[in-house]
């Protein structure tokens, strides 16, 4: 009998500076399957997007970092990793971030507070290419 391969761990890099969230956050990846890498700001972020070897399926930033904002993060990580998914985190309304030109009208936003089915649905439906559930 041949066993079929388990599927690979999606690898989920969250960065936030608040570093009680970070850990919350990577706990509930870690307990739902998924492979969590953690920055807490925008450098540490680009160090791994450089450093890490394996794939990272999708940067999960919040929108309120020291320094520069998620999406700018989230532009310069794409020149390193073009393929990775962007996920933002933030307490404003997606319709204000966008129209404050922090994010494109096409980004998704999961809205702070969240739920952990929340953040995993909106994960599992950036990784199979479905439009995500509104947060």
């Amino acid at each position: 009998m041949t066993e079929v391969p388990a599927p690979a761990q999606p690898t989920v890099l969250v960065v936030d500076d608040e570093e009680d969230l970070r850990d919350i956050m990577r706990r509930m990846l870690e307990r739902r399957g998924f492979h969590a890498l953690i920055a807490g700001n925008s450098e540490q972020a680009l160090e791994i997007c450089r450093s890490q070897e394996n794939d990272i399926d999708i940067l999960v930033t919040d929108l309120g970092l020291p320094g520069v904002s998620g999406g700018e993060l989230a532009h310069a990580a794409a020149e390193l990793r073009p393929s990775m998914a962007v996920v933002y985190v933030s307490g404003l309304l997606k319709e204000i971030a966008v129209d404050q030109g922090l994010i494109p009208g096409d980004a998704v936003l999961i809205k702070k507070p969240f739920t952990s089915d929340v953040l995993i649905d909106t994960l599992h439906a950036v990784i199979s290419s479905e439009t995500p559930p509104t947060a």
